[in-house]
């Protein structure tokens, strides 16, 4: 079960150290190899939450996927995790690390959903506007796809949302007819 209050203290205990050794840098480009990681296979987040497999084998694993791809920082606090029986959380603490690293940068992420795919110029042109307009010192654009949107754009940044979308005008139409204002109300 997800704790985010153990992942975020970990999380802060990574960061930490990886200050004061000099190698946040690389710690942050470990996480977010971990987060894809977790992102992209299930079956890994399951074999770390998992209380049939034992922790060695836990470990070896983790090692096995890791070896070469994360520092010796890195390598020593998954190694650490293990031991205390904190594999499972690893999903969430390497989330929190990056949310954590992004605060500490001021990175704000802006999430962009589109109907149909965008190009690289739009993407950069709508992170530009977003960072201008709120005096943001960095932005990370995610572009997502969803074709129910049927045009326009969605886009989230630190609890923002703006909705240009089609489908919500649609919606907002339909909402309009049925009070249907233009007709006296009949009693």
């Amino acid at each position: 079960m997800p704790n985010p209050r153990l992942a975020s203290r970990y999380a802060k205990s990574l960061l930490d150290l990886a200050i004061e050794k000099g190698q946040l840098d690389a710690a942050y480009a470990d996480m977010k190899y971990l987060q894809a990681v977790c992102a992209a296979s299930a079956e890994f987040v399951n074999l770390l939450r998992s209380p049939i497999i034992k922790a060695d084998q836990k470990n070896s694993i983790i090692t096995a996927v890791t070896t070469g791809k994360v520092s010796e920082l890195t390598a020593s606090f998954n190694n650490l995790l293990v031991r205390k029986g904190r594999e499972s959380d690893l999903p969430e603490i390497a989330t929190a690390f990056v949310e954590q690293y992004n605060t500490l940068k001021d990175i704000h992420k802006v999430t962009l959903t589109t109907a149909v795919e965008v190009s690289a110029d739009l993407q950069n042109a709508i992170a530009q506007k977003v960072k201008t307009a709120h005096s943001f010192a960095s932005v990370e654009l995610e572009s997502k796809v969803d074709p129910s949107l049927i045009g326009g754009f969605v886009l989230e940044f630190d609890n923002n949302l703006v909705d240009a979308s089609v489908v919500r005008d649609l919606r907002d139409i339909k909402k309009q007819f049925q009070q249907n204002l233009y007709v006296p109300q009949m009693k």
